[in-house]
């Protein structure tokens, strides 16, 4: 029998699925500089949400901290003893003074916000079973497996996500992991290698971090771009290959991981997608999964830039514009008038995805 876990009891019918803490920020000593990584974006995206009156603190789903018993669902009792050493979390942080913290500092101050975050996906995925989609403004740490961690991934909350599903909601037997960060998603990778219930796509820049050529081999979807790729050619690659991977094999949920260090002058994507990019290949992913009536759980993964909470938001703002995301119970069965439509324009689409 699963354990029991705070994070799968329903949060309030009036909240959107959009799940988030104060928590997830990291904020200490200035340290969280000394990566290039803008530590406090998942707060910004919010107040980015709650400026545009999308959002308010009493609608959205407050994220709790995955516990030790739920990180075991995947996690291995070794790997999680090796975080209480500080200088094991300042290699995969990739923060080098974490090592000279004590380490009830590095708990609080780092692993702390990561497991929110790690929880905030858990939550997100059976709330995407019963609304139909959801999204965490954080997690997507998808170069950390059950017992390995790397690239600031402490925690496999990808795999988290869809093996709590696979254990506890009745008829999720299939997911397909839909990785569009700039980098490969080695971790998840890992986990399900041999796991037949899981296909997984992914998108990313084949000249950089992690490289990991045995973890290539459970990716059955490829897509390996090119230094300085642009949006042309990139969003003609994630529409033909989302729109096949979802022919190919109908999953019962989506996880998408929408990173954002595809931006151009990201210093470490190294591809060249602009901010209208990004926010079109979310709507092309999303799009393709309602009109299948495939719930979507959304995480939002890499991203090292100060502009990058701005095209988070956007990006959330365009989807519920087109009728995409919305507030309401949106059960598989049920769809808005104007995603029917949608669904029908997608086909004139496809001829004017180059972007006008």
């Amino acid at each position: 029998r699963p354990h029991r876990t705070e994070l799968y009891e329903d949060p309030p019918s009036a909240c959107w699925p959009i799940i988030y803490s104060p928590d997830y920020n990291i904020t200490f000593m200035g340290l969280e500089k000394l990566h290039p990584f803008d530590a406090g974006k998942w707060g910004k995206v919010i107040n980015f949400l709650k400026e545009e009156k999308l959002i308010a603190d009493d609608l959205i789903v407050q994220a709790r901290e995955a516990t030790d018993e739920d990180l075991l669902v995947v996690h291995t009792r070794r790997y999680l003893n090796k975080l209480k050493w500080s200088f094991v979390v300042a290699t995969i942080t990739e923060i080098p003074p974490v090592a000279f913290l004590p380490n009830f500092v590095v708990q609080r101050k780092v692993l702390k916000p990561l497991r929110t975050q790690t929880g905030g996906t858990i939550m997100a995925g059976k709330l995407a079973v019963d609304r139909g989609w959801a999204i965490n403004v954080g997690g997507g740490f998808h170069h950390c497996s059950s017992d390995k961690g790397g690239g600031f991934c402490a925690y496999a909350d990808i795999t988290l996500a869809v093996k709590f599903l696979f254990e506890r909601v009745q008829g999720v037997s299939k997911a397909t992991i839909i990785d569009l960060d700039a980098h490969q998603g080695n971790g998840h990778e890992r986990d399900f290698m041999d796991d037949h219930r899981v296909y997984i796509m992914d998108v990313y820049n084949r000249y950089i971090y992690p490289g990991d050529g045995f973890a290539k081999r459970a990716i059955k979807r490829k897509v390996e771009l090119e230094w300085g790729t642009e949006d042309t050619e990139y969003l003609q690659k994630v529409h033909t290959h989302v729109e096949g991977a979802l022919n190919e094999l109908k999953p019962d949920i989506v996880v998408y991981n929408a990173g954002t260090d595809i931006l151009d002058g990201d210093p470490l994507g190294g591809l060249a997608i602009s901010p209208q990019g990004i926010v079109k290949r979310d709507e092309v992913v999303f799009k393709a999964a309602r009109s299948r009536r495939i719930p979507i759980l959304m995480v939002t993964s890499g991203g090292y830039q100060k502009r990058t909470a701005r095209i988070i938001a956007d990006s959330i703002l365009n989807l519920h514009n087109l009728g995409l995301i919305d507030k309401g119970l949106a059960t598989c069965g049920v769809q808005s008038p104007k995603v029917e439509q949608m669904i029908r324009d997608s086909a004139k689409d496809l001829t004017n995805l180059s972007l006008q």
